[in-house]
């Protein structure tokens, strides 16, 4: 095994160990160009996700196409936020904070799709100020995440 694969195992496979937040900002940067490119195929893709069995054939290649990537979307977002979780947890630790504080922001992430995705299918069962709620939570969670973990926070200064 290489240093280069080496060093991405340690980075986005274990929560083990500690970095700096220069390593921090490099390896996140990756993980939300990864993401952003993955989201703005789904943008292209997503119309062609709807079928309608009244106007369109049963097997449509462009529906199913879509719908893969959907899938492969999913995982691939289910993925990213581990790496995040292990990227994180090692940054907390480093900070002298509990690296279980990483897990709040995927969490809160995989909860707040969740409900955008099914509060217009449910018919009004989730009121949208519980989506709203939601969005101003993660919304703080990350803004304290990137503050803290990116040491955009002064050092406290040791006696």
């Amino acid at each position: 095994m290489d240093a280069q694969q080496s060093r991405w195992s340690f980075l986005f496979r274990t929560d083990e160990g500690r970095i700096d937040a220069k390593t921090w900002w490099r390896n996140i940067g990756l993980l939300v160009g990864i993401f952003a490119v993955l989201t703005l195929g789904w943008i292209l893709i997503e119309p062609y996700a709807q079928h309608d069995l009244a106007t369109e054939p049963f097997f449509a290649i462009t529906v199913l196409a879509a719908n893969l990537y959907r899938v492969i979307y999913g995982f691939a977002s289910i993925l990213l936020l581990v790496c995040y979780y292990n990227l994180s947890a090692k940054r907390w630790r480093d900070i002298g904070r509990p690296p279980s504080f990483a897990g709040l922001l995927p969490f809160l992430a995989v909860v707040t799709g969740a409900l955008h995705w099914l509060e217009p299918r449910v018919g009004g069962e989730i009121p949208h100020f519980v989506v709203i709620i939601a969005d101003i939570l993660l919304f703080l969670i990350l803004v304290w995440n990137v503050v803290d973990l990116g040491g955009l926070w002064p050092a406290p200064r040791k006696n």
